[in-house]
């Protein structure tokens, strides 16, 4: 400085930031993302020459003159058609079957500190070009449940679904987070259930109602019995006091 005195400046320590246990989803999600997309391909193949079929008939029926054969229309059509569809399918299937396992391999969950204790949240992590780091704190959970479709029972995995109280309603479609591709989901589910079941707000979940926590005592009650109580020592101390003076 320009007066020669030597200034330390003292930060604050920081304290350390430490995530849960990290887990990651099985590889079998992988595979079942993997037909899922060659699924919906395949369906979109099947579904333009579907198409292409109903759309000959209908033309064959309705201009007859035009369109006398509905077996040449598909004749005609039918190389053009798939050749298109099967172009436009590998133009997105190709690109989401190459980056899907870096997606899956960027995803990452925890609930539990590295201690073994429990955490307030739920971490969440996932992307590839925006990563994206998502905390949700138990106490904000509204609704938990745990979810196995038709692919995640095929590859033995599930899901865990997280609505928070300032994302459920009827603007919100879907969870606010989900905790995909799991083996043990169910024992996550319990597991964050009974972290749900030690705090003291009431929370919903779809498969148990809320019960709301009553207090061990009535306040209206004790007042009464206190006064009651306070009335009898006042006369206590008037006859103690009369019994005196006489």
């Amino acid at each position: 400085m320009s007066n020669g005195v030597n200034v330390k400046v003292i930060k604050p320590p920081t304290p350390k930031v430490t995530f849960g246990t990290i887990f990651k989803p099985s590889k079998a999600f992988l595979h079942k993302t993997w037909l899922k997309q060659v699924t919906v391909a395949f369906l979109l193949w099947i579904g333009a020459n579907a198409g292409l079929i109903l759309m000959s008939n209908f033309l064959a029926i309705v201009e007859p003159v035009d369109y006398p054969s509905s077996a040449q229309l598909i004749s005609t059509w039918l190389g053009p058609i798939n050749y298109w569809t099967i172009a436009l399918d590998l133009l997105w299937l190709v690109p989401a079957v190459l980056f899907t396992p870096i997606y899956i391999r960027s995803i990452e969950y925890s609930v539990k500190a590295e201690s073994g204790e429990t955490m307030p949240e739920i971490y969440v992590k996932k992307g590839i070009f925006t990563i994206t780091r998502n905390h949700v704190p138990f106490r904000t959970i509204t609704n938990i449940s745990s979810q196995a479709g038709i692919f995640d029972r095929l590859f033995g995995i599930g899901s865990v679904h997280i609505e928070t109280a300032g994302y459920s309603g009827q603007d919100q479609r879907g969870p606010e987070e989900n905790m995909e591709g799991i083996v043990f989901y169910e024992e996550v589910r319990d597991f964050i259930l009974n972290e749900l079941r030690k705090l003291t707000l009431p929370y919903v979940t779809t498969t148990e109602p809320i019960f709301e926590k009553k207090p061990a005592y009535d306040i209206h009650t004790v007042n009464e019995k206190l006064l009651d109580t306070l009335q009898e020592i006042k006369a206590l101390l008037t006859e103690i006091k009369d019994t005196k003076q006489h």
